[in-house]
């Protein structure tokens, strides 16, 4: 069985949330039982050095031509393709400036998802991992031209459709009659999710718990409906996350040592007060509004808080605001990857209040630095953050999305911090729990099986 793995975004190429570091992991775990490659665009601010050219080729859109360019790069055994194309390629970065997406995503994308069909012909491949939005049109393309490829489409986060207005059908040379409510057709637009959703063979998403949750019309975005028609080839299976990427911690006591410098460093004087962080990007969806809305009880205790992120405009400013007010408030705005890992190392508590979270990687990562994930228990959170069961992972959850849910929450984890000896039970037993891609990747395989 040949594999291509499809996503707009891998590890360490390019990279703005968790959708790269699965695709990064996945296919690692993977390539002990499949010959399996990836696939992704080649943006303009990557580097190039270390790619090899392999191929070009042209494909028409509408009666109009682009010319492609094809390279690759191999790493630990996998071979990367990266698709370089007019307008796909020609961005400052993957998919909008600070303002708002670019105009353009509805044709970069499309032909990215061209370029991938044609590809998997010239590598003769089994079945396309199709991952979000980005990559939906495949499934279409797929099926539209009656190719035998077969076709999994993983959702890693419903919120995100790739939704464009009706005139973009003839700029990528779509028929109007695939503008019904069975395909492409979202409340007067197009909707490129929905091709995923409807023409591919399977449909992922990255938790069992996500997977029933997108059927109600709460977490659904609009597409509840459509999911329950397509129900019965729809699966939910838990992310993980890479070893290798981040390497779980060995010794305790090192995290003293990393908590101290990071003190040292911030310049937080009272060392034996929790630290409790938050490394995520700054919008609605992981909590930000509860947070806010907490923050005066929260930093009137005996607690650092320090928060790692870059997102949206308002939540930065109201941050900010309360970082020159409060002592005991360090907000980092970025994107730092070596900064997280120290974070997630130095860290006694992760908050994790997210409205809704598909899965959540974050709280893995903490978990494996004997750092404890506080989680709102929805999605992956449910699944992967116990408070009252022993299961793989200890931590605090709590149900309501509300203040005062939330506030008990992290007094119940106060409580956990004082009492040091029930904190390092919690942290040893984190430390034997499996995070990784291991279990996952036996399911996706047992899928990929049961299509070809």
């Amino acid at each position: 069985m040949k594999v291509l793995f499809a996503a707009s975004e891998i590890f360490p190429y390019a990279k703005t949330g968790g959708l790269a570091d699965v695709a990064y992991a996945l296919p690692l775990a993977l390539k002990k039982y499949v010959d399996i490659a990836r696939v992704m665009p080649l943006y303009s601010f990557m580097a190039r050095e270390a790619l090899c050219f392999y191929d070009n080729f042209t494909i028409t859109l509408d009666g109009d031509n682009y010319a492609l360019k094809i390279w690759q790069h191999e790493e630990k055994g996998i071979i990367t393709y990266f698709i370089e194309a007019p307008y796909l390629s020609q961005t400052d970065s993957l998919y909008g400036d600070s303002l708002a997406d670019y105009k353009e995503n509805a044709l970069r994308f499309t032909i990215f998802c061209m370029a991938i069909v044609e590809l998997s012909m010239r590598l003769n491949i089994t079945l396309i991992h199709l991952n979000d939005w980005h990559t939906a049109l495949v499934a279409f393309f797929v099926k539209k031209y009656d190719l035998t490829t077969k076709t999994l489409f993983t959702m890693h986060n419903l919120a995100y459709q790739g939704i464009f207005d009706r005139a973009v059908l003839k700029i990528l040379g779509i028929e109007e009659h695939y503008f019904t409510m069975d395909a492409l057709e979202f409340h007067g637009k197009v909707n490129f999710l929905k091709a995923g959703i409807a023409f591919s063979d399977c449909i992922t998403t990255v938790s069992m718990t996500y997977a029933q949750e997108i059927l109600t019309e709460t977490f659904g975005c609009g597409l509840h409906g459509f999911l329950e028609v397509h129900k019965k080839k729809l699966f939910g299976i838990l992310n993980g996350i890479d070893y290798g990427m981040f390497p779980p911690l060995k010794e305790i006591g090192d995290k003293k040592t990393a908590k101290e410098l990071l003190y040292k460093k911030f310049q937080f004087v009272k060392k034996e007060l929790p630290l409790f962080v938050m490394i995520s990007r700054l919008v609605e969806q992981k909590g930000l509004e509860l947070l806010i809305e907490s923050l005066d009880l929260l930093l009137s205790q005996n607690l650092y808080l320090f928060i790692l992120g870059k997102g949206e405009l308002e939540y930065v400013k109201v941050l900010k605001k309360y970082a020159r007010l409060y002592e005991n408030f360090y907000f980092f705005e970025a994107y730092d990857e070596a900064l997280s890992h120290q974070i997630y190392l130095a860290a006694d508590f992760l908050l994790m209040p997210s409205t809704f979270e598909p899965c959540g990687l974050n709280q893995f990562i903490a978990m494996k630095n004997g750092t404890i994930p506080v989680v709102h228990e929805v999605g992956g959170l449910k699944e992967s953050v116990h408070e009252i069961k022993a299961l793989c992972g200890r931590g605090i959850s709590y149900t309501e999305q509300n203040k005062q849910e939330f506030l008990y929450a992290l007094k119940r984890a106060q409580d956990l911090y004082e009492d040091q000896e029930r904190l390092k039970h919690y942290q040893h037993f984190n430390l034997q729990c499996d995070f990784s891609f291991n279990k996952s990747a036996q399911r996706y395989l047992e899928l990929y099986r049961s299509l070809v």
